[in-house]
């Protein structure tokens, strides 16, 4: 199927955007960081180049930026310094630094994420800070370096310790994964899965061709650690320490793993969210007095609204039942459990 020509669609898009009001105008210009056309055109790829669902998904797009404060996230640090260092430990994503065109590379692990030291919107707000502070230093940061647009990262999704015990954190994934969808489509090229477990790349088989096209493009499952692959995209050192070695996700705190608080990319994040509290005027201690920043959590209606992120993750959720059954058998157990299964499996879109 040929791409439909996104000029005159964004030209529709942009006429419609000028007739918001100043507020969400105001929120857009935050938002597409000096490429409009760019941004109005990720919306329309995300709603398949129509104008009426992409307008609906911009407009409550924005109106959730200006209701959350989405502009002045970067301001709002996670208080005290104690919880945000829990949330890295217990939500692990880390920025390992840029692919040979220019992407920023991020690592997250999935299955030993825990999300069991703060609250659910906290863990978005911690996840929400991650993409703007994406947007508005390093996407600007490589594109002035390459001397052309980087609009989009890759991330690298670790598997290991992905268990059916697993499934109730999902659920903040898929909450997470939703805001993504939601506000910040098409900001992800491709999503590589290493240290994955045999039963899931086999059942990773049987879910695939029930993807969207779009969705299914995105996920690449590797063979064990994905070094040799991941090596054709990025470098050795910005390969995530689980990629060069074979013992998954790191659990300790170096400065050298990329989920540590104490590592230079999350040092430097909450270093800057406190700078610019301080240019702002405020006082840190009168904010770690009034808490958090309450970002509104995607209820389970938009959740289960139909995209890529979300299709993703509810294919994690259909694999799992699978992955615990067969967990300890040997891989000829394994695959005579999938061959009576596999039927069964549906996407939960």
């Amino acid at each position: 199927m040929s791409r439909p020509n996104m000029k005159p669609l964004v030209k529709e898009l942009r006429e419609i955007l000028d007739d918001l009001d100043e507020s969400l105008l105001e929120s857009f210009q935050n938002m597409h960081g000096g490429y409009p056309e760019a941004t109005l055109e990720r919306f329309l790829r995300a709603r398949d180049a129509d104008v009426t669902k992409a307008s609906k998904m911009l407009v409550d797009c924005l109106n959730w930026r200006v209701n959350n404060n989405i502009d002045d996230v970067l301001a709002n640090p996670i208080l005290p310094k104690d919880k945000f260092d829990a949330i890295r430990r217990t939500q692990l994503i880390g920025f390992c630094g840029f692919c040979k065109q220019g992407r920023p590379v991020f690592a997250v692990g999935v299955g030993n994420s825990t999300f069991d030291q703060a609250s659910v919107d906290n863990y978005v707000q911690s996840h929400i800070q991650i993409n703007e502070y994406r947007d508005r230093i390093l996407l600007p940061e490589s594109s002035a370096k390459n001397g052309r647009h980087v609009k989009s990262c890759v991330k690298i999704l670790d598997m290991t310790g992905l268990r059916l015990s697993a499934f109730s954190r999902l659920k903040i994934s898929t909450a997470i994964a939703t805001v993504d969808d939601l506000n910040y489509p098409e900001k992800t090229d491709t999503y590589y899965i290493v240290n994955a477990p045999y039963v899931f790349s086999a059942c990773w088989k049987a879910v695939k061709p029930l993807l969207q096209e779009r969705t299914r493009v995105k996920v690449q499952v590797l063979r064990g650690n994905g070094r040799d692959e991941l090596l054709q995209v990025m470098d050795f050192e910005t390969l995530p320490s689980f990629c060069k070695t074979n013992s998954g996700s790191p659990q300790n705190d170096s400065s050298s793993d990329v989920f540590s608080p104490d590592h230079k990319f999350h040092v430097e994040l909450y270093n800057h969210i406190q700078q610019n509290v301080i240019s702002s005027g405020r006082d840190l201690n009168s904010l770690a007095s009034e808490g958090s920043l309450s970002i509104r959590v995607p209820s389970l209606d938009e959740q289960d609204q139909h995209s890529e992120t979300c299709e993703f993750v509810h294919a994690i959720e259909t694999v799992l039942p699978s992955l615990e059954a067969a967990q300890d058998s040997s891989e000829e157990d394994q695959r005579n459990r999938l061959t009576t299964k596999m039927s069964g499996i549906r996407v939960s879109t």
